[in-house]
């Protein structure tokens, strides 16, 4: 059966958010929401959010068809996650530029070649998140809006895991649609630790990457109790992508999930390809899609 699996690293192709910030150890820390002091600039949505809530302010944000902080409006745009507008960054003269993790091997040398040293935010897992949203809280002497937050989302997973206590874990299949095609999501990406979280078997588990592709008739043979369906980039346009596959493509009638009307879309703007700060109200709409009876 492995035979049949061909592995693909698309952190890329699947990635819609990015953000970046160059730290200057001569900055006052009482001074650090002084934009012009800490000279900020974000290049993905996940980072901006996180710099909101935060409360610390940026001299640049993504370009993005999403809708960005109110703190940010009329701030420079800089270009979109994959491809940011290098010379724009470099005129707002940056002290830190912020990206994330998961394009760091896209953009490491890009931005080395134009002599800016970005910060890869780590939010592969909501866990990751925290830990750097406290690191960036000390940094910032925001410590403790960072502290209320991981709260927040360290309470939602304990309510969480006490209602799962007693439930058996639904079997999932993950898939990660983007326009024309669509890959698997495995218990090492961010959707994946959030269906962990909440109790749910990845039946692509223990894999080595965070996505993979697959045939249909293996998928079949994962039987999973639940489908979930990630839209990214283009959400309307992948749900059509998926409606007609999955009634063009007959197998599909064959899995449980199928029969048993246990198909889920997901909500873009919650479940995006890195951590964010929707992560508990992620969860709860998961919780209720893998346990519906409450």
């Amino acid at each position: 059966m492995k035979r049949k699996l061909f592995f693909i690293s698309i952190i890329s192709s699947l990635f819609l958010f990015s953000c970046s910030t160059n730290n200057d150890a001569t900055a006052e820390p009482k001074e650090n929401n002084d934009p012009e002091n800490n000279r900020i600039v974000a290049t993905t949505v996940a980072v901006t959010e996180i710099m909101d809530a935060l409360e610390i302010d940026l001299i640049g944000i993504p370009s993005s068809y999403k809708v960005l902080p109110e703190r940010y409006d009329g701030i420079t745009e800089v270009g979109g996650a994959h491809s940011p507008d290098l010379e724009l960054i470099m005129s707002l003269q940056p002290k830190e530029v912020m990206s994330v993790s998961t394009i760091k091997y896209d953009l490491e040398t890009v931005f080395d070649d134009a002599d800016i040293d970005a910060r890869y935010v780590n939010l592969d897992s909501i866990d990751n998140m925290n830990e750097e949203i406290l690191s960036i809280g000390k940094q910032y002497d925001r410590e403790e809006q960072a502290e209320k937050i991981v709260s927040d989302f360290e309470e939602k997973t304990k309510e969480i895991e006490e209602k799962i206590a007693d439930k058996e874990s639904p079997k999932v299949l993950i898939l990660m649609g983007v326009p024309g095609s669509y890959l698997v999501a495995t218990d090492r990406s961010y959707i994946g630790d959030l269906v962990a979280k909440t109790g749910g078997e990845n039946v692509f588990s223990g894999e080595g990457v965070e996505y993979l592709a697959s045939n249909t008739e293996y998928l079949q043979q994962s039987n999973p109790d639940i489908i979930l369906r990630a839209a990214h980039g283009m959400p309307e346009e992948v749900v059509e992508m998926f409606d007609k596959e999955f009634k063009e493509n007959d197998i599909w009638k064959h899995f449980d999930a199928v029969k048993n009307d246990r198909v889920y879309d997901l909500d873009e703007l919650l479940f995006g390809t890195t951590a964010s700060i929707a992560a508990v109200e992620a969860l709860d709409e998961l919780f209720e899609m893998l346990y519906p009876e409450g």
